[in-house]
């Protein structure tokens, strides 16, 4: 998988250690014991305890075993090139949209977007187990306003165009209808030097 959800607290701190996170970088590539100790500065033995870690939370997943003399060697590869941690990890104090929605606050958006990681994540396992794809859809992009009246009236005007489409749309007596959720969201870009220089 290119993006793989991790909704368990457990599985979660084991993605997080950072010999773990190495080493989960380092094996978007296969790789075994052997070959990943140099590249992260450890012994063959205690890579392989980490990998044994990695494997037992699903993180990792065995491609091959090789005979190199008179031992079998593992080789073993990360099981998506990417991880998001879901909120629903956290349990009780994550983030719930439900207190105190302020369609202005950007802590209510964070929320919003924490349930939209939970929510997506959910539906990507569900679909995987039952061999079928999630339809979904999603934009991105950048405006740049030359004022906060025009960032106003734009937000005015996008929440009265999706209003129409919703009314226009959703049909509540639909028996083979099926609910989804839409999320719109303006905030302020960062670059990634920004990124960087708050993250340090």
């Amino acid at each position: 998988m290119d993006v793989a959800v991790i909704d368990e607290p457990s599985v979660a701190a084991a993605a997080l250690e950072p010999v773990r996170a190495r080493l989960l970088h380092e094996l978007a590539e296969p790789g075994s014991a052997s070959s990943l100790a140099a590249k992260v500065g450890l012994t063959r033995q205690k890579v392989n305890y980490y990998l044994r870690d990695l494997e037992k939370h699903g993180l990792v997943g065995l491609v091959e075993e090789r005979r190199k003399g008179n031992m079998t060697e593992r080789v073993l590869r990360a099981t998506a090139e990417a991880y998001v941690i879901s909120p629903s990890a956290t349990g009780p104090v994550a983030p719930d949209p439900g207190r105190a929605p302020d369609r202005l606050s950007a802590r209510w958006l964070l929320a919003v977007a924490a349930r939209l990681v939970q929510d997506v994540g959910a539906l990507i396992g569900a679909g995987a187990k039952a061999g079928k794809r999630v339809a979904t859809f999603a934009l991105d992009g950048e405006v740049r306003f030359a004022s906060a009246a025009d960032r106003a009236a734009f937000t005015q005007e996008l929440s009265d165009a999706v209003a129409g489409l919703v009314a226009k749309y959703h049909d509540e007596t639909a028996a083979r209808g099926r609910r989804h959720r839409l999320v719109l969201a303006i905030h302020p870009a960062m670059t990634r030097t920004e990124e960087a220089n708050d993250g340090a």
